[in-house]
C-alpha cells in the first residue's frame, strides 16, 4: 500500500494534543515512515494520510487481539530462455502448489491450537495474516510493508501509539528474499522468523538483528554433507548451486571445506531463468566428469530443467548429495526420475509429528471474503474448477466451458501431497516458530512489575506491545515442544543444528519413498554428529557395494602420492618407494628412510632388520669350506704320521726329517687357522684368525726357506773342502725357524697392541644387508703381515728356483720351486679377488687362498715322497736314491 499526505483544517483546541502525540514520533519504534511521508502542524491545519494505493495479494486473514503475518510461496512461475536466431523467452502462467498450500495452514492450525490453549496466552487471540509472494522478491517485499503498514484507509493517529499492524513475521522461505525483507524489517525491529531460509549470510546479527530461524544455517548443512563424504571416503566431488544468496553462499563454503581433503571436479551454477544451452552444458559436464559423486544446493523450482534434462539424457551412476530444499521434494522423488536419481542421499530438516493437523487440513473450506483468497484459488486448483464468484470476472463465452465448483467438494475424498503429513518437516518448522513467537509474548506477559527487562526495571504493556519488545523475549525463548525437543534461539538467532539424513529408495509397488537411515547432531560433540544406518541404504548401481568416487585410486602402503602436473592434488600416481624407504599408510606423500641397521622388506610398508651377513658353519660355503679345512689338516696329519712311522727310512731322512715334520705341523695350523674365519665374528675370533694366519704361514715358509738352503749346503757340502754343513748344523736350523716366526710374532704383536681387529656391522657396500666382520683395525698392520709372509716366499722361491738344477738325488729344490709358484700364483691372485668381493665372500676368499696355497705346499711337496714310500718301496732305499742322481754314460 502507498499513502499520500493531504492537508486539513482541525479545530484550534486539538493543536496541544497533536502537538504532545508529535512528539513522541521520532522515539517511537512504531512505522509511520512507510505512511507518513512529511508532517507539518500549524494553527488551523492537521495532516492526515490516505492509501493511494493497495497491493493485490492473495492472502490468509483472521483478526486477533495481537497480529502475526506470514509470507509463503504457494505460486510459482516458470520462465525458459531458448536460444535461437532471436533470444526467446516463454513465460508459463503462473502454477499453484497444493503440496506447499498447507504450510501456510499449518500456521494457521498453530495459532488455533494457541488461542484453544488456556495455559498459553491466557485471555489473548492470535490473529494472523498472510500472503502469497509468488517466489518473486518484488512481490515479496510488497507483501512485507503491506504487513508492517496496516490496511487502513486514512490514518490519523500521528502518536504511533497502540498495537501495531503485526508483532512479528513468519517466513520468508527464500533466503534471497530473506534478506532483502529483514534489511526493511530491521529498521523498525520486526522479529522475522524464517522456517526454510537457510543462507549462512543470514547468521549476521550486525546486518540482520532481528533475523531468527528455525532451520540451520547452511554452515550445519554444508557441514553434514562433509561428514558423510568423508565417511564413504569419497574425495572427488562435483558441485552445483544456483545463482542465489542460497546457493552460491553455499557452494563457496562447500568448496572451501572439500578442498581440505579432497577436490572439486567441477562447480557449476543453475542460473534462476533456466537457459536451455546452460543446463545442456551442464549436463555434458556432469557426463564427461569422473567424479561420481555430485552435490547439489538448489530450490526445487530452480532445478527442475536440470533434472528433466539429466533423467531424458540417461545419466546414470552418479550418487547425489540433496540440499534440504529439496531432499524430501515428491516433485522430485518420483518412479520417472529414480533410474537417475535413486539412492540419492539428502540432508533433511528434521521431521516431526503435529497431532490434529490432518483433519484440521481436511476441514478446509472457500471462503467469500477477498482477504482469504488463497482458499479459494486452493479450491479450485484441488478440484479443477472455477467457485462462483471467479466465473463471473470471465465472459460468458469461456464461462461456459469453466466447471462450476459447487463448494460442496469433500477433500477426504482426495489423496494429494497436500494432506500427507507423515513426515512433516518445513510444516514442524513452521509449527515450531510460531510457537516460539507465542512462548515469547507468554513470556512478556509474565513480566512483574518492577523486574521488568526495560527501562526502570518496566515491563511491556500487552495491550501496546511493541515489535522491539518481543525481540528482546524472542532472543531468549527458550522450552520443550510435545515432542521434547528442545526450541531455542543462540546468539545469532540459529536453532540448534539437528538434521534427518534421507535416502531416496524404491518400494515395492514401484513408488519412491524418502527413507531416514540417521541423523546429525551438532551438540553430539566432535566426531559423533554423525549417525547412518549403512546397511538400509539404497544405493544408485542397486547392489550393496559403497560407490567410490575417486580421481586417482588410494596409493596403497610402500608407494607415495606424486601430484600430476597440472591437475589436482587428487589427481596423482602411486609411485613405488625407492630400496631403504617405505610408507606404511595409505596416501603417503613421501617415503621415510629405514635406520641405518633396517631396511625396506618387498613390500616397502615396513623396515625390517636388515639380514646379518657372516660366513657361517651352517650355509653351504661354510660347511664346504670347514671341511676342505679339515680334510687338509687330516690329511697333514695323515702325511706327518706316515713319515713319523717311516722316519728311518732313506727318504725321510734325505729330506731333513726334522724340518719336514715341524712343516707339516705348521701346515696343519694352516689348515686350521681357516676354521678362525667362520662363524660369527668375535673380538677373539678376529684377533686370533689373523695372528694363527700370520705365525703358522710364517713358519711354514721359514721351514721350507730352511730346507731349501739345507738343500744347496748340502750340496756345496759334497764339494771337496767344503765345511759349510758344520755352520749350518740342527741348532742353526731350527735357530733360523724359530727367528723367522719370531719377527712374524713380533709384527702380529705390535698390530694387536696398537690398532687390533675387531668385530663391526658393515652396511656399506649393501643396503639391504650388514656384513658382520673384522675389521682389520690396522691396514698397515695386515699389509706387513702379509708382506712380511710374501717376502719369505720370495726368497724361497728364488733360492729353490737357482737350486733347481742340482742333480735329483739332492734335488728337493724342484719341488719346493714348484709349491712357491703355486703359493704365489694364489696370494697375487687373492689381492684383487679379496677387493672386489662383497660380504662373506671376502672372508670365503682369503679362506679359498689358505687352503689353496696350503694344499699346494702340502702336495707339491709331500706327494712324491708319500708316492714312494706308500706305492714304490722298493724305490725307498739309500741305493736306489744314489743310483737316481748317477749322471748318464
Amino acid at each position: 500500500m502507498l499513502y499520500s499526505c493531504h492537508c486539513t483544517h482541525i479545530p484550534s483546541n486539538i493543536n496541544a494534543d497533536v502537538r504532545e502525540r508529535s512528539s513522541a514520533f521520532p522515539h517511537s519504534h512504531n512505522f509511520p515512515s512507510l505512511k507518513v511521508l512529511t508532517v507539518l502542524f500549524r494553527s488551523s491545519v492537521q495532516l492526515i494520510c490516505k492509501i493511494q494505493e493497495t497491493f493485490q495479494l492473495n492472502g490468509l486473514y483472521k483478526k486477533g487481539d495481537i497480529m502475526l503475518g506470514g509470507i509463503f510461496i504457494v505460486n510459482f512461475k516458470t520462465i525458459f530462455v531458448q536460444h535461437t536466431s532471436k533470444l526467446t523467452e516463454i513465460v508459463l502462467p503462473y502454477s499453484f502448489e497444493i503440496s506447499i498450500f498447507h504450510w501456510a495452514q499449518t500456521m494457521v492450525f498453530a495459532i488455533e491450537e494457541i488461542n484453544r490453549n488456556p495455559n498459553l496466552l491466557p485471555n489473548i487471540t492470535l490473529g494472523y495474516r498472510l500472503y502469497d509472494n509468488c517466489n518473486n522478491l518484488l512481490i515479496g517485499l510488497r507483501a512485507t510493508t503491506s504487513l508492517i503498514s496496516g490496511d487502513d484507509e486514512i490514518v490519523t493517529d500521528l502518536s504511533c501509539k497502540g498495537l501495531p499492524p503485526v508483532i512479528a513475521i513468519v517466513g520468508d522461505p527464500v533466503s534471497t528474499h530473506s534478506i532483502a525483507m529483514s534489511r526493511i524489517l530491521s529498521h523498525f525491529h520486526v522479529p522475522m522468523v524464517s522456517y526454510y531460509a537457510s543462507c549462512s549470510c543470514l547468521s549476521n546479527r550486525k546486518e540482520y538483528p532481528s533475523f531468527f530461524r528455525t532451520i540451520p544455517s547452511d554452515n550445519f548443512q554444508v557441514k553434514a554433507m562433509i561428514e558423510i563424504i568423508k565417511h564413504y571416503r569419497w574425495t572427488w566431488i562435483g558441485s552445483i548451486a544456483t545463482d542465489d544468496d542460497y546457493g552460491q553462499y553455499a557452494i563457496k563454503t562447500f568448496n572451501e571445506e572439500v578442498k581440505k581433503f579432497g577436490c572439486i571436479s567441477f562447480s557449476e551454477t543453475i542460473p534462476k531463468v533456466n537457459e536451455k544451452v546452460k543446463v545442456l552444458q551442464i549436463v555434458n559436464i556432469i557426463k564427461q566428469s569422473t567424479a561420481k559423486v555430485i552435490v547439489v544446493f538448489s530450490s526445487e523450482a530452480v532445478l527442475l530443467s536440470l533434472i528433466k534434462e539429466i533423467v531424458n539424457q540417461n545419466v546414470t551412476g552418479r550418487q547425489w548429495i540433496a540440499s534440504e530444499s529439496w531432499s524430501t521434494s515428491a516433485v522430485f522423488a518420483v518412479k520417472e526420475n529414480f533410474h537417475s536419481f535413486g539412492g540419492t542421499i539428502g540432508i533433511a530438516i528434521r521431521s516431526g509429528e503435529i497431532p490434529g493437523l490432518k483433519p484440521f487440513l481436511l476441514q478446509v473450506h472457500p471462503n467469500s471474503d477477498p482477504n482469504n483468497s488463497l482458499l479459494n484459488l486452493f479450491w479450485e486448483k484441488m478440484f479443477g474448477c472455477k467457485l462462483q464468484e471467479n466465473t463471473n470476472q470471465n465472459n460468458e463465452t469461456s464461462a461456459r466451458y469453466i466447471k462450476q465448483c459447487t463448494g460442496q467438494e469433500n477433500l477426504k475424498d482426495t489423496q494429494t501431497a497436500y494432506s500427507e503429513i507423515s513426515n512433516l518437516r518445513a510444516g514442524y518448522n513452521i509449527y515450531k516458530a510460531v510457537y516460539a513467537i507465542a512462548h515469547s509474548l507468554h513470556d512478556l506477559i509474565s513480566c512483574k512489575s518492577g523486574q521488568g527487562p526495560f527501562e526502570n526495571n518496566s515491563c511491556a504493556d500487552i495491550k501496546n506491545v511493541q515489535p522491539w519488545q518481543l525481540l528482546h523475549y524472542l532472543k531468549r525463548v527458550n522450552f520443550t515442544n510435545h515432542l521434547g525437543e528442545k526450541v531455542s534461539f543462540d546468539e545469532n538467532g540459529e536453532p540448534p543444528a539437528l538434521y534427518d539424513i534421507v535416502n531416496w529408495q524404491p518400494t515395492d509397488d514401484g513408488s519412491v519413498k524418502v527413507k531416514t537411515i540417521g541423523i546429525f547432531d551438532e551438540s553430539a560433540g566432535p566426531g559423533k554428529e554423525l549417525s547412518l544406518n549403512t546397511q538400509e541404504m539404497y544405493w544408485n548401481s542397486g547392489t550393496e557395494e559403497i560407490p567410490e568416487s575417486e580421481c586417482s585410486k588410494s596409493c596403497q602402503p610402500g608407494t607415495r602420492k606424486a601430484t600430476r602436473k597440472g591437475q589436482p592434488m587428487c589427481c596423482f600416481d602411486c609411485i613405488p618407494c625407492a630400496e631403504g624407504e617405505i610408507s606404511n599408510q595409505t596416501d603417503a606423500i613421501e617415503c621415510i628412510r629405514c635406520l641405518t641397521e633396517f631396511w625396506s622388506n618387498r613390500d616397502r610398508s615396513q623396515c625390517v632388520l636388515k639380514e646379518i651377513e657372516f660366513l657361517s658353519y651352517d650355509d653351504a660355503m661354510g660347511i664346504t669350506l670347514t671341511a676342505t679345512a679339515c680334510f687338509g689338516a687330516c690329511l697333514s696329519l695323515g702325511v706327518l704320521s706316515v713319515f713319523l712311522h717311516y722316519r728311518n727310512t732313506p727318504v725321510v731322512k734325505a729330506n731333513n726329517s726334522e724340518l719336514s715334520f715341524l712343516l707339516l705341523v705348521s701346515l696343519t695350523l694352516c689348515f686350521l687357522c681357516a676354521l678362525c674365519f667362520i662363524g660369527e665374528p668375535t673380538y677373539v675370533t678376529c684377533m686370533l684368525r689373523h695372528v694363527v694366519f700370520g705365525v703358522s704361514f710364517a713358519l711354514c715358509i721359514s721351514c721350507i726357506l730352511v730346507k731349501t738352503i739345507v738343500v744347496i749346503i748340502a750340496f756345496k757340502a759334497t764339494l771337496p773342502g767344503n765345511n759349510l754343513m758344520k755352520w749350518f748344523g740342527i741348532a742353526q736350523q731350527r735357530g733360523t725357524v724359530f727367528i723367522l716366526a719370531f719377527i712374524q710374532a713380533l709384527i702380529c704383536l705390535m698390530w694387536l697392541t696398537t690398532a687390533p681387529p675387531f668385530p663391526t656391522k658393515n652396511t656399506k657396500y649393501q643396503n639391504s644387508k650388514v656384513i658382520f666382520e673384522c675389521d682389520l683395525g690396522s691396514v698397515t698392520g695386515f699389509s706387513c703381515l702379509l708382506g712380511y709372509i710374501g717376502l719369505l716366499a720370495a726368497i724361497c722361491f728364488m733360492i729353490a728356483f737357482l737350486a733347481r738344477n742340482l742333480p735329483d738325488n739332492f734335488n728337493e729344490a724342484k719341488f719346493i720351486t714348484f709349491s712357491m709358484l703355486i703359493f704365489c700364483a694364489v696370494w697375487l691372485t687373492f689381492i684383487p679377488a679379496y677387493i672386489s668381493s662383497p660380504g662373506k665372500h671376502t672372508v670365503a676368499v682369503e679362506i679359498f687362498a689358505i687352503l689353496a696355497s696350503s694344499f699346494g705346499v702340502l702336495i707339491a711337496i709331500f706327494a712324491p715322497k708319500c708316492y714312494i714310500i706308500l706305492i714304490k718301496p722298493e724305490l725307498n732305499t739309500k741305493k736306489a736314491l744314489m743310483n737316481r742322481g748317477a749322471p748318464d754314460k
